[in-house]
């Protein structure tokens, strides 16, 4: 969020292209916005299996994983439950910072378009294009059967959602056909391609 450094009160700024006015005095500040590429996935899906790999293989974007700000919004939040709107909202503000150095972001989070499409922060991206990992339910069964006992596992709601996003992300990248490193670079090669 930008706030006109000139004005008496806090006035809120707007981008206009790669810059925040001011739509009290028309003060303007560069703001750069550039694209998010988001990698969803319901659980299991590799998401931070393919983390390390997507890191070495895109050295000019910033790559993140949603989850590191959970426990930092437990705390934040009253009773510990998280605000997951100002969660989301929170990495495009991290999304739009990384683009005042020029870097795009990659973020691995289980998001939906439709979750990010009302956020204040949305304004000060450009696209945003979601790619999802994905594998049979099966192995998704497996891999979550797999994990430490303090993890979540409501397997039926991660099969659901996993399916949920098959129908309605268009970019689809199976991580159970191939070892991570291959999966990572189907991604890379998707970051590529948009970026140009």
């Amino acid at each position: 969020m930008h706030y006109c450094q000139r004005c008496d009160d806090p006035i809120v700024m707007a981008p206009e292209g790669d810059n925040a006015v001011c739509p009290d005095c028309g003060n303007t500040e560069p703001a750069r916005r550039l694209p998010l590429f988001v990698v969803t996935g319901a659980s299991g899906s590799g998401k931070t299996t393919v983390f390390p790999h997507l890191v070495r293989e895109l050295p000019d974007c910033l790559v993140f994983d949603a989850d590191w700000l959970i426990g930092p919004f437990e705390r934040a939040c009253e009773f510990g439950e998280v605000d997951w709107p100002a969660f989301r909202d929170a990495w495009l503000s991290v999304a739009h910072g990384a683009a005042q150095s020029q870097r795009h972001t990659v973020l691995l989070a289980p998001f939906t378009p439709d979750q990010l499409d009302e956020l204040a922060g949305r304004r000060w991206i450009t696209d945003i294009h979601f790619a999802v990992l994905d594998c049979a339910d099966e192995e998704r069964r497996k891999r979550l059967e797999a994990r430490p006992p303090w993890r979540e596992r409501n397997v039926e709601r991660h099969l659901a959602f996993a399916k949920y996003l098959r129908e309605t992300i268009d970019t689809v990248v199976r991580t159970d056909d191939a070892p991570p490193e291959e999966s990572a670079r189907r991604v890379v090669a998707w970051v590529r391609r948009r970026i140009g």
